[in-house]
């Protein structure tokens, strides 16, 4: 058997872990950087030849940008360069507009001849077409390279309201749209008096089953926010109850037929009681009828006396 003889290292033995642990360790973090700028130095890397020139004008680039930024001027830069490109805006189709006109439209997405696709911003151009008074709701979209699209929904007239010396056009909620201006809505109804807009909604369903009657209705007249009083295009008022418009109308429009009530000299019809029907007379049918009345009155006792 062999024995192994211990003793005491040789100094061979000890220098190298000397030697490693005086060695300088640099930090994890800086070890690649060293790396990378020791194969830079030996030229281990390729660098492109033009490298340098790029790295100058990008940084020059976004100098220019950020100088821009802090002056304000970066939106028409932007627009300048935007439409030398080609995208400068020919064409904007408009659609669903029958009341809105197109130069307001254009007018307020601020097109100037060299307004940029790019640079519109179609949020901001949304925004103040839906505040005219016509639309409802608004569209609008880019359509590259040259073109936008404005779809629009409209808000519809359903009658005229009349408040004080003023006429506007309504919705059949009774939101108002805007002032009458001319005679292109002369057909609908007009509904006149406090609140009449809003009470004005329901005169659909109140005539539903009286389109006779409704026909030669030529104002609607909203009284004490109660009741309606029809003004009928031959002059005579037709006053109706608060409650029981269905029952009211049966009455006049029966009346009518068997009668020709509304064809006769009367100045005004009252349906507000509904056991009873009073008629007014004109002034002048009113004297015709007492004059009528004193001559009958003659006659009968002229033959009284004769008996």
């Amino acid at each position: 058997m062999t024995v192994k003889r211990i003793g005491r290292p040789s100094h061979h033995a000890v220098l190298p872990i000397m030697e490693a642990e005086e060695r300088f360790v640099l930090p994890r973090p800086l070890r690649r950087v060293t790396r990378f700028l020791i194969s830079l130095c030996s030229g281990r890397i390729y660098i492109p030849v033009h490298t340098g020139t790029v790295s100058a004008l990008a940084f020059l680039g976004a100098t220019g940008l950020y100088g821009m930024s802090l002056g304000g001027h970066t939106e028409a830069v932007a627009q300048a360069t935007t439409t030398a490109a080609g995208f400068a805006i020919e064409d904007v189709k408009v659609s669903g507009n029958s009341e809105t006109s197109e130069i307001e439209i254009l007018q307020l997405i601020g097109l100037d001849g060299t307004t940029s696709l790019v640079a519109l911003d179609v949020d901001a151009a949304r925004r103040k077409i839906a505040h005219l008074p016509w639309v409802e709701n608004v569209e609008v979209r880019k359509i590259y390279p040259k073109t936008i699209e404005v779809k629009l929904k409209e808000r519809q007239a359903y009658a005229i309201w009349q408040h004080g010396q003023e006429l506007s056009l309504i919705e059949k909620n009774g939101s108002v749209i805007a002032p009458l201006r001319d005679n292109k809505f002369s057909a609908l109804p007009l509904v006149v008096g406090r609140d009449a807009e809003t009470a004005a909604a329901l005169l659909d369903e109140a005539f539903s089953k009286w389109p006779d009657v409704k026909a030669r209705v030529k104002a609607y007249v909203w009284i004490s926010g109660r009741r309606w009083d029809l003004h009928m295009d031959n002059g005579v008022v037709v006053k109706l109850p608060e409650d029981g418009i269905d029952q009211a109308l049966a009455t006049l429009s029966k009346f009518d037929k068997e009668h020709q009530l509304l064809e006769r000299d009367i100045a005004a019809v009252d349906l507000r009681l509904a056991d009873r029907t009073a008629i007014q007379l004109t002034p002048e049918a009113a004297i015709r009828r007492q004059t009528a009345v004193t001559e009958r009155t003659k006659e009968l006792k002229k033959a009284g006396q004769n008996i």
